[in-house]
Order: structure tokens, then C-alpha cells, then sequence
């Protein structure tokens, strides 16, 4: 579904993302972790084309992102409070979102009754702009945005970073049960080795731009994960 070929990507000289090659098939879920700087943000916007390669290319389902739009009508993403619209409520920006995707004011309604676990009472209705939520609830508006559009690929950056435990463990459900529903691909970055070993089957280890490893999920991979970062 995702195929990555000779991508590279520098900022002042910096070598920031180089990956010879990479795929990623229909309805896997892939954990990319690495310390800070590693490359994972950048890659994920190059997957998106919010910045264009040094050199290479990426394929979504052998089209290249490049040159074709296609992509945009089945991914969709999360990755900072820059994707939202800070003077609109979150209704107004579900709304929004759901009018790009073809759903109507009820259908929108209809969709955001699985997230009442997720938002606890404290997104819908707050009166507030989404600008002057705190920041975990920024990221449940920008996650329930973006899987309002229906994708078949879903890219999240840190999607654990700002939320309460309760809220990790009530999204860490609701990707497995969507993925399980409609065989979602789902990219996920985090610094949290514990939801990503629970939730990916595969993971991609980065550092200084490059994959270091590529490890299918198993009983023994959070340990190896855990080794690799120990001081």
C-alpha cells in the first residue's frame, strides 16, 4: 500500500531522513519510535508531501504522491494543533470536516457518539474555541477529525503525548476496534514503548534518519526495545 523508494531529506546539510526502502501493507499498524531528531516527524511529512524530498519517491497504491492527489481522498492525519482551526469550535470544525468528506450535519453527530468515551464531556459542548482547549483536547479534536474522513491510512504523531492515562488506554481501544472494523493502516510515532509494542504489530526503530530496525511485534519486543534505549 505504502512504498517508499531511495527517499532522502536534508535541512542545512543535515541529513535528516534517508530510507533506501521500505513497505508497509494494507491494514498493518506500524509504531515508529526513536529519540528526539531521529526523523520520525519528517517522515511522516513526507508521507503527507508537506515537504518535498532531496531525492526519491512515495507510492500510495503505486501512485506517486508527487504528482497524483489520490491519496488525499483515503489518508488522513494528526500531527500538531497546526492541522486544526483555532477559531472554530470543535463542532464547527467537525462539521467542516465531515461537509469535505461528503457527511452530513447527522451523519457527523451519528459518528462522534464513539468518541463520548474519548472526549469525557470535555470537547463537545465545552463552548470554548478549540484554540483554547488544553492541548490533550486539541489532540482528541485533530485524531476524531481525521478519522471522521473514513481513511484507509491514518498517520498520528505522538498521539499519546498529551492525553491522561484513562484517554490512552479509551484510544488504544477504539484504533484496535476501527482497525479490526474496517482493516485500517494505521502509522503511529510515540515515545511510549508500552502502547506501541500493545497496539503495532510492526515497528519501525529510527535513528539519525535512517530505520535501524524493523521488528514484527512479538513477546520479546518490548524488552529489545527497552535494551536499545537503556543508558
Amino acid at each position: 500500500m505504502i512504498t517508499v523508494n531511495n527517499i532522502a531529506k536534508a535541512y542545512a546539510g543535515k541529513r535528516v531522513v534517508d530510507i533506501p526502502a521500505l513497505q508497509i501493507g494494507q491494514g498493518e499498524i506500524i509504531g515508529l519510535v526513536g529519540n528526539n531528531g531521529a526523523g520520525k516527524t519528517t517522515f511522516f511529512r513526507l508521507l503527507l508531501d508537506l515537504v518535498k524530498a532531496d531525492r526519491g519517491e512515495i507510492l500510495l497504491k503505486d501512485k506517486n504522491i508527487a504528482v497524483s492527489e489520490d491519496w488525499k481522498n483515503y489518508t488522513a492525519s494528526y500531527l500538531d494543533e497546526g492541522f486544526l482551526i483555532g477559531y472554530l469550535t470543535p463542532e464547527e470544525y467537525f462539521y467542516f470536516t465531515g461537509k469535505l468528506a461528503n457527511r452530513s450535519k447527522a451523519d457527523v453527530d451519528e459518528f462522534l457518539k464513539e468518541f463520548e468515551g474519548l472526549f469525557d464531556g470535555s470537547v463537545i459542548k465545552s463552548g470554548k474555541y478549540i484554540r483554547d482547549l488544553s492541548k490533550g483536547n486539541q489532540f482528541k479534536v485533530g485524531i476524531a477529525a481525521a478519522l471522521l474522513q473514513d481513511p484507509e491510512i491514518i498517520i498520528l504523531d505522538e498521539p499519546f503525548a498529551n492525553l491522561d492515562p484513562t484517554t490512552q488506554m479509551r484510544l488504544i481501544k477504539m484504533l484496535k476496534e476501527m482497525h479490526e472494523q474496517r482493516r485500517l493502516t494505521i502509522l503511529i510515532s510515540s515515545h511510549d514503548l508500552n502502547h506501541v509494542t500493545d497496539i503495532c504489530s510492526r515497528i519501525l526503530l529510527m535513528e539519525g534518519g535512517r530505520i535501524i530496525r524493523d521488528l514484527h511485534t512479538g513477546q520479546d519486543t518490548l524488552q529489545e526495545l527497552q535494551e536499545y534505549f537503556k543508558v
